[in-house]
């Protein structure tokens, strides 16, 4: 069937081993490629709220799962994956900080200490707030993933590097070496929700968002995932197919408005006419259905280039998905809730809550900003690879 259909060729063969005799009843038979996924998705984006957890499909979980299966150790995939992949559980990843700029990643500051007992054992201990914890509200959240900054400056864990010979801070200066991502249990002694959050009113129950307090929680080295310093690796392996992933679904919510707004069109009349034969309602469905046309394009264009070439050669259109695909859907649910009016911007109804889904997935996963840059880099750089290239066979055809 779909469920666990995210799992690419690669993690459903881990999968399989994670669930053993169990894997047929939770796996696909066959595993999907990232653009079989992404067509999937877009239907899934027409039912936001039902259809991804109706196919075990649902963030942050399929990113959290992704980051265990692919840097997970045994022990770590056998305490929190059978649960997950069963959809018997939920979890929550932990990034952002309402104290720190958290689209530089860098700039994340909640702490885990390293420390030494009187037996010479290594543990840790984790201190932070973190916010839009997404998923975190869920009754059934038995799982978290938290981002966070490494601290070497304890004294006992400075007295032991200093006797075993040991640098005490091993990238001293290399702020993107310093994090490290931690996963442990909900209900490990330290870890509270403060209060629920809600985006434009909306609480995105059951999942829901919070802010976190973690407050001394203890962490053993076997909670780490890679290990010290590798938290930034970790953060970005798990949003490449992610993004893919939602701005199809993107997709799909911006194709049911577009939908449900050429059908008002010819349901209602004002002005002696129906509202799909006066210029500007036509003007707007055309600008609709290119925008809609245009975000699939691009969307399975960059699935098409992480199948065949993968992700770290896909970085540039990964990138420009993330910028335009949000907005062009956006404008799609605008002018739907415009042809709809008090219809759309009631907030039970499909349209509102959607547009504010969409306005803050410009936001979510890097804002706008962020992509814009990374895509320009890539841009420039490979403008200047060109230009060596050129000149190096210019040179090479002179010799």
């Amino acid at each position: 069937g779909l469920w666990n259909a995210f799992l690419s060729p690669s993690l459903h063969l881990s999968a399989q081993r994670v669930l053993g005799k169990d894997a047929a009843a939770y796996l696909p038979a066959r595993p999907l490629s990232v653009s079989q996924y992404a067509k999937l998705s877009e239907i899934m984006g027409r039912s936001p709220g039902i259809a991804p957890e109706a196919c075990n499909c649902s963030a942050p979980d399929t990113g959290n799962m992704e980051v265990l299966l692919h840097h997970g150790t045994d022990a770590q995939r056998r305490a929190y994956l059978p649960r997950l992949l069963r959809g018997e559980s939920r979890s929550a990843f932990l990034m952002t900080e309402r104290n720190a700029a958290s689209s530089d990643a860098g700039n994340v500051c909640t702490r885990l200490t390293k420390i030494v007992d009187g037996e010479d054992r290594v543990s840790y201990v984790l201190d932070g707030t973190k916010w839009w914890s997404t998923g975190a509200m869920d009754p059934r959240c038995e799982v978290v993933l938290v981002v966070c900054r490494t601290d070497y400056s304890h004294p006992s864990w400075r007295a032991y590097a200093s006797r075993r010979g040991l640098p005490a801070d091993p990238s001293p200066g290399d702020r993107r070496r310093r994090h490290t991502v931690v996963v442990l249990p909900r209900s490990a002694p330290g870890i509270s929700a403060l209060r629920p959050l809600t985006v434009f009113g909306y609480d995105d129950a059951p999942s829901g968002h919070a802010v976190i307090r973690l407050d001394g929680v203890r962490v053993l080295p076997e909670d780490l995932v890679l290990g010290e310093g590798r938290g930034m690796e970790v953060a970005r392996g798990r949003l490449g197919p992610g993004r893919v992933h939602h701005c199809m679904r993107a997709v799909g919510m911006a194709q049911r408005a577009y939908e449900m707004m050429v059908r008002r069109s010819s349901e209602r009349v004002v002005f002696g006419k129906e509202i799909g034969r006066h210029g500007l309602a036509r003007k707007r469905i055309a600008e609709a259905r290119a925008a809609v046309e245009s975000a699939r394009a691009l969307t399975l264009r960059c699935a098409n280039m992480i199948d065949e070439a993968g992700v770290p050669q896909s970085l540039d259109w990964i990138a420009l998905i993330k910028v335009e695909v949000p907005s062009l859907c956006l404008k799609v649910v605008d002018h739907a809730v415009q042809m709809h009016g008090g219809a759309g911007v009631e907030g039970s109804g499909y349209l509102a809550k959607t547009l504010a889904g969409l306005r803050t997935l410009r936001i979510a996963d890097g804002p706008d900003d962020v992509h814009i840059e990374v895509l320009a880099r890539l841009e420039v750089q490979k403008s200047k690879k060109e230009k060596e290239n050129e000149e190096e066979g210019l040179l090479r055809s002179r010799l």
